[in-house]
């Protein structure tokens, strides 16, 4: 794994890699769309269902993020539980409140729909991870806020958890710049099918 020298070198390589992945996925997001959510729920998650039941978190679409509302909708039609994340607070772990497409959201930090406070806690087995970049060995280029790095980083301490990456395919990028703190993904899915990260 690289890992730049300084933390300055690193912190300059990711902000130059946010800037080219943000324009890669806002061209993939204008030439696909829609397309690409319907397309994304046509693929199967790579992980094995046990006791019948497994819950499973997701995002709900920011900016220009695929839209991963049809493959939840599918899932909950499969009987799966499905969840979003909420920021509590800048520096913590996400929470996880149960959700299923069609029920109604709040808005949480950065006006990104969250559960309604009434809505049950859950504790994930396998995360629908967002993303502004991705490379074949499983690292993602996050947002720079960490929050996915600190919750399955808890997460993994106390039990198995599947982390999924999900992204248009024009988001891959050769190596994504990786600290020391930065969770690999045990999956990538994206529009044309799932990836096995090669580390």
């Amino acid at each position: 794994m690289h890992v730049a020298k300084r933390s300055g070198d690193l912190l300059d390589q990711k902000r130059r890699a946010r800037t080219a992945a943000n324009a890669a996925r806002t061209q993939a997001h204008k030439n696909l769309g829609e397309r690409a959510g319907l397309m994304l729920a046509q693929h199967e998650l790579p992980v094995d269902r046990f006791n019948g039941q497994i819950s499973v978190s997701g995002f709900y679409p920011y900016q220009a993020e695929i839209n991963v509302l049809p493959l939840l909708a599918r899932l909950v039609s499969e009987g799966w539980q499905t969840a979003l994340p909420v920021v509590m607070a800048k520096g913590e772990p996400l929470t996880f409140r149960a959700w299923a497409p069609g029920e109604p959201t709040g808005r949480g930090i950065w006006d990104i729909h969250i559960p309604l406070e009434t809505a049950v806690e859950v504790d994930p087995d396998v995360l629908l991870v967002p993303m502004l970049a991705f490379d074949r060995r499983g690292y993602r280029l996050g947002y720079g806020g960490g929050f996915y790095d600190r919750t399955l980083a808890e997460l993994r301490k106390l039990k198995p958890v599947t982390a999924i990456g999900v992204a248009y395919a024009e988001q891959e990028m050769d190596e994504v710049p990786v600290a020391p703190y930065d969770q690999p993904l045990d999956w990538i899915l994206t529009e044309r099918g799932v990836i096995e990260p090669k580390r």
